[in-house]
């Protein structure tokens, strides 16, 4: 096989951002598998240095909006220079940029990914459904449905590939509950369930208002909130917390990069969103600490937890039964651990970083050998 020049292309740089990580990840993946690859981010010393400890070309731009024409022009030379054989873009604006320096005079197999579920736009659906996309890459079957269906795309365009959890970094026995746990001064009897994500989407009001329902089953249960998008949120949801008599039993936080501690000071980790997910990342990575999961049943989420064999599924937006779930999870220990170690092979076999970047590497040679030879 001969080795690709392979450009991941993505305007975010925070390593508390679930594309971010993604993105590094099958970047240093693909490397070790004697690819040439080359990041593309706004400028970042944080990537620049992880990217040189991966062996990965970094390159900046400032991707400012979907119609930053410097940053077209400066891609499209840089995509010359290093003759890229395949662009793998993250998100809108990096999207927008490559898609608009193949008018430039830049010629390779575009990639494009899809993380969430919502309906394509109008203006993304033009970009989307454009021949000069190579092939679409959705994290999830339900995700392929919704851009195949709202954004007219031919079915054969769109592929599915896992987003993939690093097990040697989501490992147990390399984790301390004790250490988010001091530092947020959670007791160390309390029965910790946690949420990640904030946006209103995410379903952290539901959790919320089913706290107080788990909290009449087990006293001792206590809510970890992650990844408030400001100080303001994180005070508005601390207010709301004492209004609902919760005060000491609910603490909220803002974005963290040292997850996996995060996940193993938790029972139970929670996702209940309502839209917009793709397959969740946090559920995905507690999952390989051995943690039992409930989620609802939106997007790509039933894809990765089965219920009742791997986690539990509850419909969006049920408070009672979110918390009835949760409640039984922290009530019954013998189900939990069935889940949990069900629920971590499964992602060992299915939802790795080397499973994803293997089912990568096999996408970008189709579509390098279809830009070569004109195939379709």
């Amino acid at each position: 096989m001969e080795p690709l020049t392979i450009v991941e292309m993505l305007e975010k740089t925070g390593f508390a951002t679930g594309s971010v990580v993604q993105m590094f990840e099958a970047a240093a993946g693909l490397v070790a598998r004697g690819h040439k690859v080359v990041v593309v981010t706004r400028p970042s010393s944080e990537m620049a240095a992880r990217c040189a400890a991966a062996g990965v070309e970094h390159r900046t731009l400032a991707l400012r909006h979907e119609f930053d024409l410097p940053s077209m022009v400066r891609f499209a030379r840089l995509a010359r220079e290093r003759k890229a054989d395949v662009v793998h873009v993250h998100k809108g604006i990096a999207h927008a940029v490559a898609w608009g320096a193949t008018f430039l005079g830049a010629r390779y197999g575009l990639v494009v990914n899809r993380g969430v579920s919502f309906p394509i736009d109008a203006w993304s659906a033009i970009k989307y459904r454009s021949r000069r996309v190579g092939r679409i890459v959705t994290v999830a079957e339900s995700i392929r449905q919704v851009v195949i269906a709202t954004g007219r795309i031919r079915p054969e365009k769109v592929s599915v590939v896992y987003a993939g959890v690093d097990l040697a970094r989501f490992d147990p026995a390399r984790t301390d509950p004790s250490v988010v746990r001091n530092e947020l001064g959670i007791p160390p009897e309390a029965r910790v369930v946690g949420h990640v994500g904030m946006r209103d989407w995410k379903g952290w009001k539901e959790l919320v208002r089913a706290f107080p329902a788990i909290r009449g089953d087990h006293p001792d249960a206590h809510l970890l909130l992650v990844a408030c998008t400001s100080t303001a949120q994180r005070e508005g949801v601390l207010g709301l917390v004492r209004e609902m008599g919760l005060a000491g039993a609910v603490t909220a936080t803002m974005a963290r990069t040292d997850m996996p501690d995060v996940l193993a000071a938790c029972e139970v980790v929670v996702d209940p969103s309502w839209a917009g997910t793709g397959i969740t990342g946090t559920v995905r990575e507690a999952m390989a600490l051995g943690k039992p999961v409930v989620v609802t049943a939106v997007a790509g989420n039933p894809e990765l937890v089965e219920d009742g064999a791997s986690g539990i599924v509850v419909p969006p937006r049920d408070v009672p039964m979110l918390s009835a779930a949760v409640s039984r999870l922290l009530r019954d220990a013998e189900l939990s651990a069935r889940l949990a170690a069900a629920g971590r092979e499964r992602v060992r076999l299915h939802f790795s970083t080397e499973a994803r970047v293997a089912r990568l590497e096999a996408l970008y040679l189709r579509v390098a050998h279809e830009k070569r030879t004109g195939a379709r």
